[in-house]
């Protein structure tokens, strides 16, 4: 019993540290798009997925969003939507970074800036999201299927 009880103890510090981690990644790679709309529009424009009359409300509405989920996660407000959201969303980002990467497309990631110096999506994107997704499965089963309240 007592083990157990340092096991749930462990799992709910790492739980809580896993949800600010990954909060502040949502609420970093929010931050240069909602300052620069027009740039970050570009690099949506620049992965050739969306319909270009999409693009410019995926370029407004998204980095708000990554805020939102961003500001969810660290604060526990509205934890089980921000949760699925961060999944869906960074198994999106996965998808198309993938799918660009297969086209052979050598294209800025715009993940975390609108800037070119971040460098072109590559392997080591996918695996750096394929993370942070291991991550939202994770705080997603958590506050889904756990037995004790968080």
């Amino acid at each position: 019993m007592a083990h157990e009880f340092k096991l749930e103890k462990y799992n709910h510090k790492l739980f809580i540290i896993l949800r600010f981690l990954l909060g502040i990644v949502f609420i970093y790679a929010s931050y240069d798009k909602i300052l620069n709309p027009a740039a970050f529009a570009k690099a949506v424009f620049n992965y050739q997925i969306l319909p270009d009359s999409a693009v410019n409300i995926t370029a407004l509405v998204l980095p708000w969003l990554e805020l939102i989920i961003g500001l969810c996660l660290i604060s526990g407000i509205w934890l089980p939507g921000a949760a699925v959201i961060s999944t869906g969303l960074l198994t999106v980002f996965m998808s198309t970074l993938i799918f660009n990467i297969i086209r052979g497309l050598d294209i800025n990631c715009g993940c975390f800036s609108t800037e070119t110096t971040e460098g072109p999506a590559d392997m080591m994107t996918v695996i750096r999201d394929l993370v942070f997704l291991c991550i939202s499965v994770y705080l997603s089963f958590k506050i889904f299927f756990s037995k004790t309240d968080k």
